[in-house]
């Protein structure tokens, strides 16, 4: 695991110009882009700084120094929550959110930061779901779990909780991302579920130790959790919701949208209907979700796939986790599997030719063993292939 080479007084510079009054996400990265480091913009003058393109209020807080006796106190809650700072020059700092318009300049986290850069995906929801709901995003996140990806989500009543549990059932990674303070547990009643997440998964925030959950704060999170992903799945939700904010920043970023079809008696199916309607790619199980990623994500999902399958590590680095659905292949599955290619159609004749040594109740067995874990599809005509 990449680990942060700040200094102490480095990390106080990242936290004093992020704990500027007024100052937002964009203007700090454009005053990065201009004087390089946080220190240089903190050592800048109120007329550097105005020339800058700086409202003048702001300018005379960054060149006060005002902030730096918040952000040591930031750094002892750090200390106290077993937090740690990922800044925009940190090479643990995600791919995929740098891209966006306005990337946070510091994550504050706590568990696992090399999932920062795994390949995430989004799932987003109602804080009401119905039964269908909860049911359909638990699924759907073990399953997608279990094929490889991080799933992402803001911890929030409701479907989020729902996607973080069906990640960690799966033995699957998970991140939340919170719309407070990484050391803060909103809604309270999810401290167990934030323990787990801390221990197993990832939790990041771009707000300070300490933030409380203020309702104007989750629309800013929602576009870290698309800009981590590289797609959002609405599994239920109202036509006007948080979600829908989510799958509209998902677009405007260039990620992939994704919704459940429900009752169109339900309100709570108006929201991903409607996305479906717009041209959001339905979803009936995982493989829906996957098989429109772009080919190289498929390509390292299908690695660490046979990774589980066959033992060892994944592209993370994490200790491998005994599956509960037998992913322990037989010696005969694997052979069939070795045999077998991604998305190209091999015949069973075919198979029965090349499997030495093996009969062909063995080889129907194995494919019938295959298909159940989802890492073989039949194709008509008796043909099979490797999913993804």
């Amino acid at each position: 695991m990449t680990v942060s080479t700040l200094t102490r007084e480095e990390e106080l510079d990242w936290l004093a110009l992020t704990l500027v009054p007024g100052l937002g996400a964009r203007t700090a990265g454009k005053l990065l882009a201009r004087f390089r480091t946080p220190r240089e913009v903190l050592r800048a003058s109120r007329t550097e700084l105005e020339a800058s393109g700086i409202a003048g209020s702001v300018a005379q807080s960054i060149a006060s120094g005002c902030s730096y006796e918040d952000a040591a106190a930031q750094q002892e809650k750090m200390l106290q929550a077993g937090a740690v700072l990922v800044t925009l020059a940190d090479p643990r700092y995600p791919a995929r959110l740098r891209e966006i318009f306005d990337p946070p300049i510091v994550l504050f986290a706590r568990g696992r930061t090399e999932l920062l850069n795994s390949l995430c995906l989004g799932i987003v929801g109602t804080r009401r779901p119905t039964p269908y709901g909860l049911n359909v995003t638990e699924r759907l996140s073990g399953d997608l779990a279990r094929a490889g990806l991080t799933i992402v989500s803001g911890m929030a009543r409701g479907v989020d909780t729902a996607a973080h549990r069906g990640a960690l059932a799966a033995g699957g990674d998970t991140i939340a991302v919170l719309g407070c303070g990484v050391d803060v547990v909103y809604p309270s009643e999810n401290r167990r579920l934030a323990a787990e997440i801390a221990s197993r998964g990832l939790i990041i925030s771009e707000f300070p130790m300490g933030a409380p959950a203020y309702p104007q704060n989750f629309p800013i999170r929602n576009r870290i959790i698309s800009g981590l992903s590289l797609g959002v799945l609405v599994t239920e939700g109202a036509q006007y919701s948080g979600s829908a904010i989510t799958a509209r920043l998902a677009l405007d970023q260039g990620r992939e949208v994704f919704a459940v079809p429900g009752s169109i008696v339900s309100k709570m199916s108006w929201g991903p209907n409607l996305l479906i309607k717009q041209g959001a790619k339905l979803v009936q199980d995982w493989n829906d979700v996957v098989e429109e990623l772009p080919a190289e994500e498929r390509r390292l999902l299908a690695e660490r796939k046979q990774g589980r399958l066959f033992g060892g590590s994944d592209e993370t680095g994490g200790e491998q986790q005994a599956s509960n659905t037998g992913e322990n292949l037989s010696p005969i599955a694997r052979k069939i599997l070795g045999l077998l290619k991604v998305e190209t159609a091999t015949h069973i004749d075919d198979l029965l030719e090349r499997a030495e040594d093996v009969s062909s109740s063995e080889v129907i067995a194995a494919l019938f063993e295959l298909e159940l874990l989802g890492v073989v599809r039949q194709l008509p005509g008796k043909n099979f292939a490797k999913v993804w």
